[in-house]
């Protein structure tokens, strides 16, 4: 065989390749479509005044800061509500958010858990950068990481920093995509923990 005809048959055989793995990515992404979460509207009141059927926050599988799984069960088993945010040490609007959350968290970490699940894809983030950016800014938040995009695809997160409000009782209230600002945290806070 002449070295021009193993060329030819190398790049042949790259491309047909390249095919492929495009053919199966397709496939396979059309299978892991996120659900759609039907989150009820911020300004909307209860869902008994409204008629909107409520929604079970959903379970998913994620690991915390020293890389030992857990389950979102776990956390929303203890009858507080809770703040559940995603986000990445990259993401410019995530950053700008976390101080506020920091000082929330602070004030009012006893009365409403905190989740910060970092988006952790293993290439754009990883663990060690999330954790580096929370240690770096002196942050306290409770930090966890979606190392395999469950909670993303849970809640079919397509944009961060998402911000998902779930109340005592375990059933998603809203979601607000967005930085969003202290006041506007207190203020959610606040909602959450007024008697209905």
């Amino acid at each position: 065989m002449t070295q021009k005809l193993k060329t030819v048959l190398g790049l042949a055989a790259f491309a047909l390749l390249i095919v492929v793995v495009a053919l199966g990515y397709n496939a396979l992404a059309g299978r892991t479509e996120p659900p759609q979460i039907a989150f009820p509207e911020e300004a909307a009141g209860p869902a008994e005044e409204t008629g909107a059927v409520r929604q079970r926050a959903p379970d998913f599988a994620f690991v915390d800061r020293n890389g030992n799984g857990m389950r979102f069960s776990d956390i929303t088993a203890g009858g507080k509500p809770v703040v559940l945010n995603f986000w990445a040490s990259w993401c410019p609007s995530c950053r700008n958010e976390t101080p506020g959350f920091e000082r929330v968290y602070r004030d009012r970490g006893d009365e409403v858990k905190f989740v910060m699940l970092g988006l952790a894809d293993g290439v754009r983030e990883t663990v060690e950068t999330g954790m580096r950016y929370i240690e770096d800014g002196g942050f306290t938040l409770p930090v966890y990481f979606d190392t395999l995009r469950e909670g993303a695809i849970a809640y079919g997160i397509r944009f961060i920093p998402t911000t998902v409000l779930i109340d005592a009782e375990g059933y998603v209230i809203t979601a607000m995509q967005g930085a969003v600002n202290e006041a506007r945290l207190r203020s959610a806070i606040d909602a959450m923990l007024s008697p209905r």
